[in-house]
């Protein structure tokens, strides 16, 4: 042992126990051998660092001094291998997330929460993007998560084949709903029969996100009349409220913005569904931290009743 550990350790002890034999018994030392430290670390110091009070002894101002800088040595000593312990038995990183707007305002939030909790040693950072732009960053190494969707059976998916080469899991599937005006003559139903809506207004997504739109319109005889384009959920319902159109939205879209007042919310027939995904590169979950991310997002669509 050091010097001056050996000064600080002896001089804690004999603070703690009040007496050279009981300093011996706490360090697993003889008496004498515990005494011979003494003078050596006195003659070293120059100082006394105890005095004999009857039989038992006393820390002088020296002593005082060791020993109130031990318990601070040995704090910083537990707090460094406590450190280490963590980045042993806990796991630390870095993690990229891209997720399209409506989960990052829904899901996302629940998700850094969750890993926030549950493994603070991991950095999370999320950026905004759509299925086909995560797609292309992933496979070029500049995020490690891509929260994306699809649509089943949709011909017109243009994410379809960006997909191609990555590990694509199903996180949970959610309805897809026409919106429309609350004055709107099929908005006092239960369902809205899609042939219906051949003459409306529609409001559609870019062309990247329309895909299901035309197809499920297909699906019923016609070609949607798309007046306006716009991919925000927020926008699309407040067209709609100002009637100016009819649109189809996920369900995870209208619950991160909420359904306003004046705009009804109804299954259509054909319908459709939209499956939400968790892409990532082959192997990814070899990592630690990416894997503790994924089982975390599984976990928070199991909470919010998501996950099928």
């Amino acid at each position: 042992m050091d010097f001056e550990m050996q000064a600080l350790t002896l001089a804690a002890a004999i603070q703690q126990a009040g007496s050279i034999t009981g300093a011996a018994k706490h360090l697993g030392y003889s008496q004498p051998a515990v005494s011979q430290q003494l003078r050596k670390v006195e003659d070293r110091l120059g100082v006394p660092i105890v005095t004999r009070v009857g039989r038992s002894v006393r820390l002088t101002e020296a002593g005082i001094v060791l020993a109130d800088r031990a318990r601070v040595v040995n704090a910083e000593i537990e707090s460094t291998f406590s450190a280490i312990a963590d980045i042993v038995g806990g796991i630390t990183g870095r993690v990229r997330i891209a997720a399209f707007e409506s989960a990052s305002s829904s899901v996302v939030p629940a998700i850094l929460a969750r890993m926030r909790d549950r493994h603070p040693g991991i950095s999370v950072s999320i950026v905004k993007d759509d299925p086909s732009g995560a797609a292309s960053k992933l496979a070029d190494g500049e995020l490690d998560i891509a929260i994306t969707y699809s649509y089943e059976g949709d011909a017109d998916d243009p994410h379809a084949a960006l997909m191609r080469g990555l590990a694509v899991r199903r996180l949970f599937t959610e309805p897809v709903y026409i919106v429309l005006p609350a004055d709107h003559p099929l908005a006092g139903g239960e369902q809205v029969p899609l042939a219906a809506l051949a003459d409306a207004d529609w409001i559609g997504g870019c062309m990247q996100t329309r895909g299901h739109l035309l197809s499920v319109c297909r699906e019923a005889g016609f070609q949607p009349r798309i007046v306006r384009e716009t991919d925000s959920a927020v926008t699309v319902l407040g067209l709609v409220r100002a009637g100016l159109g009819v649109g189809m939205l996920a369900s995870i879209s209208v619950a991160a913005v909420g359904l306003p007042s004046g705009v009804r919310m109804l299954p259509s027939a054909p319908g459709g569904t939209r499956t939400v995904n968790v892409v990532t590169t082959d192997g990814a979950r070899r990592v630690a931290a990416i894997a503790a991310t994924l089982q975390a997002i599984d976990d928070v669509a199991a909470e919010l009743g998501l996950a099928a």
